[in-house]
């Protein structure tokens, strides 16, 4: 038992050496990581796109016209930037990506509005770019129900009816609308949060595979398990013991960066996160050591983790519901860590429910671990027998 323990400790200060000397080391497990996570919570620092470049075309160039533009240009996220003299010369501007949208106004709006002729409103919006497009889908289509609501006041008012009947006309069902868990309609507090741990999955996903199979470049393999007493599972121990140390302490400050400086919401405290980010890295790290144990070579193996860990990004559900996506591919997400971090992350963080309520995923990121067992003897044979080819 104690000639484990010293292979085991002979090879975690190898692999030690073996970090040092490389400066892609640095720069995958602490400098990248730290990149990202600057990277992302910045790009997205405000919170919800603002100002975002919008024109208009107004034909009737009334005092109703111009008050609807006025009321437009006032929205938080919209900006009228130019007014074009007719719908051409808009829609150019906007396929040029100068604008994301424009509104158009027919003539005779204000006169065809005060006399119940139902004039139309329209509205263009360049959904190539799908947040702006729907940030301003949205607020062009509230004020153009606040304008058709203004309207029909008007002439109530003129039939001399009181304000409360107005409004019950107007507005029969009040409707309360609450953002639950995230009431600031955050975008970095939707996205952040699986987004940098995501980035930090590809690169456990790479540095896994690239340790050990740099070890059959190099010609290095047989002395790796010479020193860990031929024993697959000290060598292994012992080479990722070290990274998992380095990964913790990058997954640690993630949250404390999150939680702690920006105050994303973290219901449930910091330690259920603290925990899922462990078992998301054993996880990853597990499943790193897998997928080189099924393709033993370096370039294939480096192959299988990059497209795995973008996948990951697609497949998680934050961007797109997973439920909506082909049966086929619901399925499929439960083989990635990433999806069950992100399904803990919303329970934990967002809606602060019990630990217990995420088991299932507590024991998928476990069930990640033991992937390795199976491919043990694959992995030793091939660090034994493989050579490398380019």
């Amino acid at each position: 038992m104690k000639s484990r323990y010293i292979a085991l400790w002979t090879v975690a200060k190898r692999e030690c050496r073996r970090l040092i000397s490389r400066p892609l080391y640095l720069f995958c497990m602490v400098i990248a990581p730290l990149f990202c996570y600057l990277f992302f919570t910045t790009l997205m620092g405000a919170g919800l796109p603002t100002n975002l470049p919008v024109g208009v075309v107004d034909m009737d160039q009334s005092s109703t016209s111009r008050n609807i533009i006025r009321n437009l240009d006032s929205f938080g996220q919209t900006e009228v930037v130019a007014h074009y003299p007719n719908v051409t010369e808009a829609r150019i501007a906007m396929q040029e990506g100068k604008i994301y949208a424009f509104f158009y106004l027919p003539s005779g709006l204000s006169s065809d509005a005060n006399t119940q002729q139902q004039p139309k409103i329209s509205f263009y919006t360049n959904n190539s770019y799908l947040i702006a497009g729907s940030l301003l889908l949205k607020d062009m289509k509230m004020m153009s129900e606040l304008a058709s609501g203004a309207a029909a006041r008007k002439v109530m008012y003129a039939k001399g009816m009181p304000d409360n009947m107005i409004m019950g006309q107007l507005q029969p069902i009040v409707i309360e609308t609450h953002a639950l868990n995230n009431p600031w309609l955050n975008y970095s507090v939707y996205l952040c949060n699986t987004i940098v741990p995501g980035m930090l999955m590809i690169l456990i996903f790479m540095i896994t595979v690239f340790s050990i199979g740099t070890e059959i470049k190099d010609g290095t393999s047989k002395q790796w398990l010479k020193q860990s007493n031929h024993s697959i599972y000290i060598a292994l121990a012992g080479k990722l013991l070290p990274q998992t140390l380095i990964f913790s302490i990058m997954g640690m400050f993630y949250n404390a960066y999150l939680y702690g400086i920006l105050h994303f919401p973290c219901n449930s405290g910091i330690w259920p996160m603290l925990l899922a980010t462990f078992c998301f890295i054993l996880g990853s790290q597990c499943f790193g050591v897998f997928m080189f144990g099924l393709l033993p070579r370096l370039r294939l193996g480096l192959s299988f983790a990059s497209l795995w860990g973008v996948i990951s990004i697609s497949i998680t559900g934050f961007s797109f519901p997973v439920m909506a996506m082909h049966p086929s591919l619901e399925a499929l997400s439960i083989l990635f860590p990433l999806r069950h971090y992100f399904l803990i992350y919303v329970d934990q963080a967002l809606n602060g429910y019990s630990m217990l309520y995420s088991w299932n995923n507590y024991l998928a990121l476990l069930l990640f671990m033991i992937l390795p067992f199976f491919i043990m003897n694959r992995l030793k044979n091939a660090l034994l027998t493989d050579k490398y080819i380019p």
